[in-house]
């Protein structure tokens, strides 16, 4: 899910590793289960340790992993993985069973670093990883599918669903938990409870939870009916008979859980930093013979004071103090992030505009609407972990003279599709979405990657597509996607911007209007967004090293093409080359090819973006970029020999 994440570049960090005598000698979960339980607190506060020095020096999700020291211990001495396995939701909670299950050592220290470990769980990394994962809600479908499938295969193994309080904020859980019952009569699944998503959990499911957590006679009430059924003759079949009619007389003697109400069986809460008591109930799940949910109660950021103190700062931190909870320093890091010129735009658009209002999918620090919230709350909207009910819930705002603007980040946006299509574009509504972290969220891999956002958003009707050279023009575009009275997506990079200065009065930009940035003869680059910079630098050189006249377009709209100057630039031009930060398949070089073809026009296009293939993590974009051909001299050798390819073409076709 989505995330509040650090920079590129790790950090050198001269700090000696802690000594983990136990911790070091873990190579498998059959050696946490061989440690006499006495040693097994030595053993959580050496993982704690090691979490801490690892994303102190890299940045990580600090706080969720934490939380779950204890229980994701309990988990591997009770059950077996690989053969038994553990689905964890959004698996930012994962370093933990990445340490007990053979990734210890030089891997983990590289932790979402080239050459090092993912920070999610990754079928392709190891056996134990069940199912991979990266955005929230997910675990318990996927982990209702894996039970089923066992009970189809007549196999025995346990399913285990580890999912945060969050994300039964999605509606994908609750589609989940009303199939349980349907589909299987064996799940476990934990509650893991810490309040918190990134921000603190919101709506009618975090303080129904609450309740439950703050009221410690819930259990003990079921449990002494339970000993009474049970006590008398036949007593099992009467505390079955006993469930039944308590659900279907609504709630005889004692008001059911909400899970109860669902066909799981409730126990908790359960203190998830106890692991006598971990243990115990984990042991009771495994010999259940109906789905059961266990109530965990954690401490987000235990065992890290800073993280205990700024859960959301430290849920997926930069590079850290591990004393003072300080953000390190990094060079160059002048320029603002791209999220917060946004948040402050839209501070300012507000300010003057009531009607406009901004809406988060619990990220509003990651997205840069935190600075809304905190000037204007009456007109910021936090909706939890439920992308699609933002995106249709300012469809419906949008139809009563509000302006809401979605900040979100553009792999999340894939959740909304539907919602895009059939609420927003169909119904040609005003909403503006800002999206975020488009092009490559470097250390967290595919899950976060936003390549495919121009593909998906191309083809839809009515939608505008847009996407700044620098954050002046970020300015200019929210400005104008508010004036329009249409859908209007902007889509930006993650991290500091250029160093671009922001005018006090923003511009309006026409429609589909792009912007000749150098004049070319030979060549016409048409970039857009941070490759607009790549382009004139590659535009220099060639002029330079190649006696070449090369121009350079800031294409600033994918959707609608600025038709006319290209057509115009066609028509004289032998090479055009394209740029983007976006997937090559259907994105902003595939829009030129399909402009050219409607027009009947031949001229030779070279496309540069990422190839057709699930982009890994890395230590920095430029690293990734290397590796996929798209570093600076791997772009300017391949322009250069497309040029070369076509002068020899043409003059082969004049001979």
């Amino acid at each position: 899910m989505p995330e509040q994440l650090p920079p590129d570049q790790p950090m050198n960090d001269s700090s000696p590793a802690p000594a983990s005598t136990l911790l070091a000698a873990i190579t498998s979960p059959t050696d946490v289960k061989a440690l006499p339980a006495a040693q097994l607190p030595t053993l959580a506060q050496e993982i704690r340790d090691e979490i801490i020095h690892v994303t102190s020096t890299s940045g990580g999700h600090v706080g969720p992993n934490l939380g779950v020291v204890e229980l994701t211990l309990a988990l591997h001495r009770v059950f077996d993985t690989p053969r038994d396995q553990f689905v964890f939701d959004v698996a930012h909670q994962g370093y933990v069973h990445k340490l007990l299950t053979g990734r210890n050592g030089k891997c983990f220290r590289l932790l979402r670093q080239t050459g090092g470990v993912s920070g999610f769980l990754n079928r392709e990394e190891s056996a134990h990883d069940a199912f991979g994962a990266g955005h929230a809600g997910t675990a318990l479908s996927a982990a209702l599918g894996m039970a089923a499938a066992r009970d189809l295969r007549g196999s025995d193994e346990h399913v285990v669903a580890v999912c945060g309080d969050a994300a039964f904020t999605c509606g994908i859980t609750l589609e989940a938990l009303n199939n349980v019952v349907s589909s299987t009569k064996r799940l476990i699944v934990i509650l893991n409870d810490n309040e918190w998503s990134i921000a603190r959990n919101v709506g009618a499911i975090s303080k129904y939870l609450n309740r439950l957590s703050t009221n410690p006679t819930y259990n003990k009430v079921h449990q002494d009916l339970e000993k009474f059924f049970t006590s008398l003759p036949g007593g099992h079949d009467m505390h079955r008979v006993y469930m039944k009619w308590k659900r279907e007389t609504k709630d005889f003697f004692v008001e059911s859980s909400l899970f109860e109400k669902f066909g799981l069986r409730y126990l908790g809460p359960i203190n998830g930093h106890n692991l006598d008591e971990l243990v115990k109930n984990l042991e009771f799940a495994k010999n259940c013979d109906t789905p059961i949910l266990l109530h965990v109660l954690t401490k987000k950021g235990k065992g890290l004071q800073a993280a205990i103190d700024h859960p959301e700062k430290f849920h997926g931190a930069s590079p850290y103090d591990p004393i003072t909870g300080e953000n390190r320093k990094l060079a160059g890091g002048g320029a603002p992030n791209y999220q917060d010129v946004f948040g402050h735009a839209l501070v300012r658009f507000a300010e003057r505009d009531s009607r406009i209002v901004g809406i988060t999918g619990a990220m509003p620090s990651g997205t840069g609407l935190s600075h809304l919230a905190k000037a204007l709350p009456k007109q910021f909207f936090d909706v939890g972990i439920a992308e699609e009910h933002a995106v249709l819930f300012a469809a419906g705002l949008a139809t009563k003279g509000i302006r809401p603007v979605v900040g979100i980040y553009s792999t999340f946006l894939q959740r909304a599709y539907d919602q895009i299509i059939h609420d927003v574009c169909l119904q040609n509504l005003p909403v503006t979405f800002c999206m975020d972290r488009a092009g490559l969220s470097a250390n967290d891999g595919p899950t976060h990657h936003g390549l495919f956002d121009l593909a998906y958003l191309r083809c839809v009707p009515h939608a505008v597509v847009m996407q700044p050279k620098d954050e002046d023009e970020l300015v200019d575009m929210l400005h104008s996607a508010l004036e329009h009275n249409g859908p209007a997506f902007i889509r930006y990079p993650r991290g500091a911007g250029t160093g671009a200065s922001i005018k006090k009065q923003p511009a309006r930009i026409p429609l589909g209007q792009a912007e000749v940035l150098r004049e070319g003869s030979n060549i016409m680059i048409w970039a857009l967004g941070p490759m607009v910079a790549d382009a004139l630098a590659l535009a220099g050189r060639l002029a330079s090293e190649q006696n070449l006249s090369v121009g350079v377009v800031n294409a600033r709209f994918a959707k609608p093409l600025d038709r006319t100057l290209l057509l115009s630039q066609a028509a004289c031009i032998p090479l055009l080359v394209t740029m983007e930060d976006h997937v090559v398949a259907g994105g902003f070089g595939s829009a030129v090819i399909e402009a050219l073809q409607e027009a009947d026009c031949n001229t030779a296009v070279e496309r540069i973006g990422w190839p057709d293939q699930f982009i890994g993590h890395g230590s920095s974009v430029e690293i990734l970029r290397a590796a996929h051909g798209l570093s600076p001299e791997a772009i300017y050798q391949r322009v250069l020999t497309r040029w070369r390819n076509h002068q020899h073409e043409n003059a082969t076709a004049d001979v």
